[in-house]
């Protein structure tokens, strides 16, 4: 009897691959794990038969779901119906199921109708494409989108995603047999290995804001998975929101200093010359654009930082680095606009004695004045500054 051993949850778990025991599904189904480092983000239990295709979804952050998706599309690739309903613990138990979406072909329409905070949304759309559905950290539906690549003659090809009451274009493209990137319209280039007929093997979102990596496995005990995340959940310990919105006042030399940031974790990646590349400019951070205030003027080798708020990007660099202090405000972390610098400043570097796992952000008090310091991992980059 094979095993494979996934690592999951950083080791605390063995997935026992079992044929014939560990699922109760057909035989056609097979599975997709995503990860974000060393940590299982999402499994997903997936059988397609013909035009049609069933996958139980459960996805960790920020804290666990349980979904199953039914779709149907007809032989030129129109969306026909798509049914997506969620339970608490059993996907078995379908007196349990609450449906919260429901897609229908009706002539040249598709009529939606959505669960929302204050009840049922119904809306019709055009369905004038070969629509498949967007599910954020799913990805059963880019495993069709990558049948339809293979099965084309060119080498590109346009997949419309719907997004809400609209629809994305993710484009794919082929570089070599069985190899290809996956633009998603804001996040980044995705790369992908498929098999021969085209079913995705491997997706590495490394260039990504996500840095996600999926790969298919043909066996995998689901159920007792789907049971050991529900219990770590119960227990108190959820994922998690990815990268959580983190905020930090800091007061000294008569100034009053804020930083706002999006804290993603180390999860067991490498990160400066890994995850956050050299030489590249980086968000510093995650989500929208971090964000730095004082009350006084400030000064960095005698360039003078006028009171005020600022969004913060850096290039970091293995010897040191590049701090940028950018004037716009409130805008997307990948929205930097270079014409908007104040200034670009030195950043020096330390190793830490110890391991950050999140992402932060801080200013502190020194003899001359204070420090911007940013920390991750075992690093720490900084800049000095005075008050003159």
């Amino acid at each position: 009897m094979k095993q494979v051993i996934l690592s999951l949850m950083a080791g605390l778990l063995i997935i026992a691959c079992q044929p014939g025991s560990t699922d109760s599904k057909a035989s056609n189904t097979y599975y997709l794990v995503t990860k974000l480092g060393n940590d299982t983000l999402a499994i997903e239990r997936i059988s397609k038969s013909g035009r049609q295709l069933e996958a139980d979804v459960v996805l960790r952050s920020p804290r666990i779901s349980l979904t199953s998706y039914s779709i149907e599309w007809d032989d030129s690739n129109r969306l026909i119906a798509m049914e997506a309903t969620t339970y608490e613990d059993d996907f078995s138990n379908s007196e349990q199921g609450r449906v919260v979406q429901e897609i229908s072909a009706s002539g040249d329409s598709l009529k939606i109708t959505a669960q929302g905070r204050n009840g049922a949304v119904t809306y019709s759309m055009a369905n004038d494409g070969t629509y498949l559905p967007f599910i954020d950290m799913v990805h059963w539906p880019y495993d069709i989108a990558f049948n339809r690549a293979n099965n084309s003659a060119a080498d590109s090809i346009h997949q419309y995603l719907l997004t809400g009451r609209r629809a994305s274009d993710f484009i794919i493209h082929r570089t070599q047999p069985n190899n290809y990137t996956l633009r998603h319209p804001s996040r980044g280039v995705m790369y992908v290995k498929t098999n021969a007929s085209g079913d995705l093997i491997e997706l590495d979102a490394k260039e990504t804001t996500r840095k996600l990596i999926v790969e298919r496995v043909a066996e995998l005990d689901f159920d007792a998975l789907t049971k050991r995340y529900l219990a770590i959940d119960e227990k108190g310990s959820p994922f998690g929101t990815l990268s959580p919105a983190r905020e930090a006042e800091f007061s000294f030399g008569g100034s009053d200093f804020k930083v706002t940031y999006g804290s993603p974790q180390k999860r067991g990646r490498e990160i400066f010359g890994g995850i956050v590349p050299y030489g590249k400019v980086w968000r510093t951070g995650a989500n929208a654009a971090s964000h730095f205030s004082t009350s006084k003027d400030l000064y960095i080798n005698g360039q003078k930082i006028p009171a005020g708020e600022y969004t913060l990007f850096s290039i970091p660099e293995e010897e040191g680095g590049t701090l940028i202090i950018n004037q716009q405000t409130g805008q997307n972390g990948q929205a930097y606009d270079q014409s908007r610098d104040l200034m670009r400043v030195p950043m020096q570097r330390e190793n830490n004695a110890e391991t950050i796992e999140d992402f932060t952000i801080q200013v502190v008090e020194t003899k001359d004045g204070g420090s911007l310091e940013l920390l991750w991992d075992r690093t720490i980059y900084f800049v000095n500054f005075t008050f003159r």
